[in-house]
This record gives C-alpha cells, structure tokens and sequence, in this order.
C-alpha cells in the first residue's frame, strides 16, 4: 500500500468531486490514497479531472478507444497497479475490444492493426522506459496513415502528461505498483541504469 509523506486528507471531509472520486476508487482497488493527498489542495484535482481528463482525454480530436489504447499500454509498461485497475476498466467501457486489452503487453499480436500498433509504439517511446525516445519518419509515416499531425501532436500530449503523471505518482508514493513493476521503490526509483 502507498505510504506518503504528504499529508492525508480525512475521506469525510473531501469536497464532493474528490469524494465521488475517493469512493470510486476504494471500491475498485481498496485503497484511495492518492484522493486523500489531493484533499490537501481540490483546485489541482478539480483541474486534473475536469481539464485534463474531461476536456482533452474526454474530448479533443482523437477517439477514445485510442487514448484508452495508449493510455493502458503506459500504465501497464510502467507497471501501475492503481492505475492498471482503472485503466482496463474504463478501456472496456469504452469500447475497446477485451482482446486488445488483454493482448496490451504483446503489441504483435494478431488482434492489433497497424494503426493500433503505432499507437502502442508511440506509448513506449513516450514511456519512462523508453530506450529510443525521439519519434522518427518511418514511425510517424505509420502514424500519419491513420491520423493527421494534430491528432498525432494531441496523442503526444496525452501520452507525456500520462508519463509525468505516472512519474508524479511513484515519486510521492501515491499508488499501489505492481509487483514487477520496473520502477520500484526496493529497487532505486528511476534509476539512471533503468531508464537507459
């Protein structure tokens, strides 16, 4: 379970978003750690879920179903429990097809498209694992087959800010990792070696 040093919130308390959001969570995952944290300063939650998530991952230019793709593939490449156990969830909801969700961590598998593989090779270049991090022309040539430079340019962004998040989120100990997570905190967290 996440341990923080930040100050935690009493869940009762919680502005009504951040308690929908608290109780959201503690019965999926059993644990709601990271709402109480954000119960120290509502506005930046209030900001996270409604711009971030209600404005341009709900909304923008590109589908859903491919930001669930790309944002499922980051989680489970940086191994986040908390957010694995969100992310498959509202994948599905979705409408992202249960093959494509449990195949995410074989990007060759058959039930992917080319459009889908890119999506999932855009995840690892934008990942905090991702050995060669620069988008280069065959890669945005694939891209670009399916989306137009804004789409590509809005999926970037989606997928860096996921990346920070996720950094974010293991630095302050904030969610639950997955037991061979690459990032854990036995381990030197982000680790010069681990991030080559």
């Amino acid at each position: 379970m996440p341990d923080p040093l930040l100050q935690r919130a009493d869940p009762d308390e919680l502005p009504p978003q951040l308690k929908e959001a608290w109780q959201r969570s503690f019965e999926l995952r059993g644990d709601a750690t990271l709402f109480e944290v954000f119960g120290q300063h509502p506005e930046l939650f209030a900001w996270y879920a409604d711009r971030f998530y209600g404005e341009l991952f709900g909304g923008g230019k590109v589908s859903r179903q491919v930001k669930e793709l790309l944002r499922l593939r980051l989680s489970t490449l940086h191994g986040c429990r908390f957010c694995n156990q969100g992310n498959r969830r509202d994948a599905l909801e979705a409408g992202l097809e249960a093959a494509k969700v449990e195949a995410i961590e074989h990007p060759e598998a058959e039930v992917f498209d080319e459009r889908d593989r890119a999506v999932l090779e855009l995840a690892d270049r934008l990942s905090l694992l991702g050995g060669q991090q620069a988008i280069d022309a065959r890669l945005h040539g694939v891209l670009r087959r399916h989306f137009s430079d804004a789409d590509i340019l809005e999926l970037g962004m989606v997928g860096g800010i996921l990346a920070g998040m996720a950094r974010f989120l293991f630095a302050f100990d904030l969610v639950e990792r997955e037991d061979d997570c690459p990032l854990h905190p036995e381990e030197e967290a982000f680790n010069e070696e681990t991030l080559k």
